[in-house]
């Protein structure tokens, strides 16, 4: 009986610590990215692809959505690129799809000054990137993570008010081992109570 319940507290210790050392990663495509210098707004981008979530391996297909919103833009123009300040929301949200959860997956906003940068291709044309650091809350636990998002070509135009996602990247890390290490460390010093109250009984 011991052995069974000291097997059932690291059983349930070892899955935290692994979780705690992984990061997650998020692709998303599509939707509308609109805004003025107040800010810019991500709606309608389909999550496609979770890899790492829970510890697994690479889910693909519509698993939910992505979406965004920046801090004013603090310098810069649209047009030419800028940078956003921190601040905003980002959140991923699972349709409950292929084991991907149902309800928010992740919650946060960026944390530091948001880049917004414009991409000249060799033929002329232009594409944006909007990248930034996100801190939040994966599943519950507090995480940082970065984003990457890329639009279409907008041709030889630029950014006009609102553009199409091509794809997008969102990796997400639990960067708290230690606390949960703790964690576990003290679930097992709970297996040796028992453990010594069942000896004593």
């Amino acid at each position: 009986m011991r052995r069974i319940v000291l097997l059932a507290v690291l059983a349930l210790a070892l899955p935290m610590a692994a979780f705690a050392s992984s990061s997650v990663d998020f692709s998303n495509s599509g939707g509308t990215l609109a805004g003025t210098n107040a800010g810019l707004t991500l709606t309608g981008s389909t999550l496609i692809a979770v890899n790492g979530l829970n510890g697994g391996g690479l889910i693909t297909g519509n698993l939910g959505t992505v979406t965004l919103s920046t801090g004013a833009l603090a310098s810069g123009d649209l047009q030419n690129g800028g940078t956003f300040a921190a601040g905003g929301s980002f959140t991923i949200t699972g349709n409950g799809t292929n084991g991907v959860p149902n309800g928010v997956i992740f919650s946060g906003s960026f944390s530091s000054p948001t880049a917004w940068t414009l991409v000249t291709l060799p033929d002329g044309t232009h594409n944006y990137t909007l990248s930034g650091v996100l801190s939040g809350s994966l599943q519950g636990f507090n995480t940082n993570g970065v984003t990457v998002q890329l639009t279409i070509n907008t041709g030889k135009g630029f950014f006009n008010g609102s553009t199409q996602i091509a794809s997008g990247d969102t990796n997400i890390v639990v960067p708290e081992p230690g606390t949960l290490c703790l964690l576990g460390t003290g679930l097992v010093g709970i297996a040796g109570l028992v453990r010594r109250k069942l000896k004593i009984g």
